[in-house]
């Protein structure tokens, strides 16, 4: 397992929070995704196996946020 931690531009409220954790959260491979709003950062921890950092970002881009 390991942990990336991700500056995501384009959070403003607790909706956008809950839409980024839920749309990694289903993802195959990611353990665990928490969101945070207030450091505008993102922190998942996924199986590099099953799931590699850029398809987290692009997750996080379709889901209508940009990695900053």
């Amino acid at each position: 397992m390991e942990t990336i931690e991700l500056k995501v531009e384009g959070m403003t409220c607790g909706g956008c929070v809950n839409s980024i954790q839920n749309k990694l959260n289903e993802q195959s491979g990611i353990n665990n995704a928490t969101a945070d709003l207030d450091s505008a950062t993102v922190k998942v921890d996924y199986d590099p196996a099953a799931i590699n950092e850029g398809a987290i970002k692009t997750t996080i881009e379709a889901a209508g946020f940009d990695i900053a």
